[in-house]
């Protein structure tokens, strides 16, 4: 039997001229007061959620997307916000692209939305495709190799951050504690 109900939200706005005649998605440019709509969007269908009993809404990181979709830059700080609006809701990171962030980093932002949230965030992590994306924070994508070769180490990283009270880590792209003076 299904006990849990879930909505996809990958942030997009009311878009205008859609369709097979419409504006290509490549042609579109929305300003920044049009591209921020996605975050009241988000505010509205959790709230609904909420009190519908949802189980979770799921959210994806995306940057630079000026078409009007896929608006929501940071899911881990917008869940935080929406958690402090609801009441049992949970927000699913579906997902953080992890080779644009620290792996550290991305951990204790995780750890702290979990604590702040009391448990309603779900960790969610990916590679990423969009290449403008990904390399533009400085990760490969287009080399598919070295996207899998950093995102394993990644991983490996982040559950040595989640499973133990201290770690240390020496691999090919992170040397945890750093080696400084």
């Amino acid at each position: 039997m299904i006990k849990h109900f879930s909505v996809l939200y990958v942030g997009n706005i009311d878009l205008e001229n859609v369709g097979s005649d419409g504006t290509p998605a490549d042609e579109r440019r929305y300003p920044n007061e049009r591209l921020i709509e996605s975050y009241d969007t988000a505010a509205r269908a959790a709230k609904l959620m909420d009190e519908l009993g949802y189980y979770a809404l799921w959210m994806a990181e995306h940057h630079f997307q000026h078409e009007g979709y896929e608006c929501i830059p940071n899911i881990i700080l917008l869940s935080t916000h929406l958690a402090g609006k609801t009441e049992r809701l949970k927000f699913g990171c579906a997902f953080n692209i992890s080779p644009m962030w620290h792996p550290i980093r991305l951990a204790e932002d995780y750890a702290m939305a979990d604590i702040l949230t009391n448990g309603r965030i779900i960790f969610g992590v990916g590679r990423g495709y969009h290449s403008r994306e990904v390399e533009t924070f400085g990760a490969p994508v287009i080399d598919n190799n070295a996207n899998r070769e950093l995102f394993e180490e990644q991983i490996e990283v982040i559950f040595k951050a989640f499973n133990e009270e201290s770690f240390s880590h020496k691999g090919k792209h992170y040397t945890i504690p750093a080696e400084v003076p």
